[in-house]
């Protein structure tokens, strides 16, 4: 089935582009600030978390989080926050298309997504150009990046399909949705770092985002190779080469499952416009 819908959006890769670049024109038409939102949220979330690390340093605190980290992994939440947002929408949002022709649904979702990267993208070039300021500094770990990036992209693929059909069956999921990207970013180390929680660390990294933001923090910021263990002064393991494996493995299941729940309940969805 995998390679069957694999196949379908390969023949379809017209129509995903012109999706695309629809989205991209309806998220910006009349839009003051323009391309200026993609920044926006980003913004915000470093924002909260300087707040947040100068709490910490005028507590006396030692373990206040670094602002090149809060900044990089608020951009990776940015973008799966955003990408969960327009995608789990998708499929209502185009009833009309849905209703009238066919094509593989699958193609909703993933332009939603494909629209939230390109503007992740202008972010995450603003974030390089001011990165030296933060933290940032080039090194053999960089290597890693693309690889998170392309396991951020996997998670957020595969519960962008379930959350997406989810939604046209149960209209209120877009209102849970809201509720966990609400809460779920106290849950998932953004605006602090693992080493916070000392032996409870390993229980963050259960989230399989966390060992994701996290990866970029310790490659971008800690130039640290995500091959070793990594321990606090104290002794507790805040970085395991298990929790990349972990979020690998998490990212693939998410999106191999998405793929084939949304195929198998593509044929009801004329049923619930």
């Amino acid at each position: 089935m995998i390679r069957t819908i694999l196949r379908d959006l390969w023949n379809s890769r017209e129509l995903f582009v012109q999706l695309t670049q629809r989205d991209l024109k309806l998220r910006y038409r009349q839009a003051v600030m323009g391309f200026a939102w993609a920044l926006f949220l980003p913004v915000l979330t470093i924002s909260a978390g300087l707040i947040l690390r100068i709490a910490f340093a005028s507590g006396g605190g030692n373990m206040a989080p670094s602002l090149g980290g809060i900044a990089i992994k608020s951009w990776a939440w940015a973008f799966f926050a955003g990408a969960m947002n327009f995608a789990t929408i998708s499929l209502l949002s185009n009833a009309s298309l849905v209703t009238k022709i066919y094509f593989p649904r699958e193609v909703l979702p993933l332009a939603s997504i494909v629209a939230q990267g390109v503007d992740s993208l202008i972010g995450l070039a603003t974030l390089l150009l001011v990165g030296y300021w933060m933290g940032f500094h080039w090194s053999l770990q960089l290597l890693w990046v693309p690889v998170l990036i392309v396991l951020l992209l996997l998670l957020t693929t595969g519960l962008a399909f379930l959350f997406a059909c989810a939604n046209l069956f149960f209209r209120d999921v877009k209102y849970i949705l809201q509720v966990l990207l609400t809460f779920g970013i106290f849950f998932t180390p953004v605006l602090f770092e693992p080493t916070m929680f000392k032996q409870y660390a390993r229980w963050m990294m259960l989230n399989p985002l966390s060992p994701i933001l996290e990866g970029l923090r310790l490659t971008l910021v800690e130039h640290t190779s995500l091959l070793h263990t990594i321990t606090s002064p104290a002794g507790y393991v805040v970085w395991s080469p298990w929790y990349l494996l972990y979020a690998a493995i998490v990212g693939i299941a998410a999106t191999l499952i998405g793929m084939i729940a949304f195929r198998k309940s593509a044929s009801y969805f004329a049923e619930y416009y």
